[in-house]
């Protein structure tokens, strides 16, 4: 275990309230742009999920649901490293799952076709 006042020096000046602004300051645009674009994305999946409940005919008390199952998708989704067949099988596993909370998996895999373009995994 190092010094605990080496420790306590290292965290006072790491948390100097001026220079955590300034640096705060300076990453402030890039993480605006970031946030813009990630809203932005997240909306529009939303929209093109609710467009497909109401076409599937859901009633919209069970939207709450269905969009959650979406979300999740759309976490996935934004993953870095996980696309193509590792995607498809985490999204049945995610299928899987809401259907065994009551969620209709005709309408699952429809949200998972249509808003995340892709099908069932390949056995």
């Amino acid at each position: 275990m190092s010094d605990p006042n080496q420790r306590l020096n290292n965290w006072t000046i790491k948390t100097e309230t001026e220079k955590v602004k300034q640096i705060l300051d300076d990453r402030r645009p890039d993480m605006l742009k970031r946030y813009e674009a990630a809203v932005a994305s997240l909306c529009e999946m939303e929209v093109k999920a609710r467009q497909t409940l109401n076409a599937a005919g859901v009633h919209t008390i069970m939207y709450v649901a269905y969009l959650n199952y979406a979300r999740q998708l759309y976490k996935l989704s934004r993953q870095k490293g996980i696309s193509g067949e590792s995607f498809a099988l985490s999204a049945e596993v995610l299928l899987q799952k809401w259907a065994d909370r009551g969620l209709d998996p005709a309408v699952l895999a429809r949200l998972r076709t249509e808003v995340f373009d892709t099908g069932a995994p390949t056995p």
